[in-house]
């Protein structure tokens, strides 16, 4: 068991029970204003973040809104007025919204790939070559041994230098 003097010395919850037989029962309590000593990492002002609560209260709206959908559009209408439920949309909805939402977005993705087909050129364009950010390689002239060598810019090799080095090297 630990003694009373440990008790302080080490990091430790809030609270700290010790219940030997050698001893009465001793309770420690860490100082407020020590932050350091509690590894629980306490900021400086109390409570949960901002964040945090609006995080749990959508989850929670989330849950609910979900829950009166469902019941909403599954519940038989004779039930939701028995229980004194009269005004309340159509049931047509419960089917629409959603299949609505799923075509936007579908329709939405396509027409985003169709904008990326018309703002991209032809395989044939000279463009898919060269553009305002091409340029030639620079001239390496070699130094003497030791020194150090800049690594040279980043550089786009000809189209005439690829087809001699791939095609016309063959033996």
């Amino acid at each position: 068991m630990q003694g009373t003097e440990d008790l302080h010395s080490v990091s430790s919850p809030r609270r700290v029970l010790s219940f030997s037989k050698r001893r009465k029962a001793t309770v420690s309590f860490l100082d407020p204003d020590d932050k350091a000593a509690s590894g629980f990492g306490v900021s400086g002002d109390h409570g949960p973040k901002s964040s945090e609560v609006y995080g749990f209260v959508g989850s929670i709206t989330t849950v609910v809104a979900t829950a009166i959908f469902f019941v909403w559009a599954y519940v038989p209408e004779n039930w939701l007025q028995a229980i004194g439920i009269f005004y309340y949309p159509n049931k047509y909805w419960a089917l629409a919204v959603p299949t609505y939402g799923m075509v936007t977005i579908f329709l939405a993705l396509l027409f985003y790939v169709g904008l990326n087909f018309m703002s991209t050129p032809p395989p044939t364009s000279l463009n898919t070559i060269f553009d305002e950010f091409s340029r030639e390689p620079s001239t390496f002239i070699p130094s003497r041994e030791g020194d150090d060598q800049p690594i040279e810019p980043i550089s786009d090799i000809g189209i005439n230098k690829i087809n001699d080095l791939m095609f016309n090297d063959v033996k």
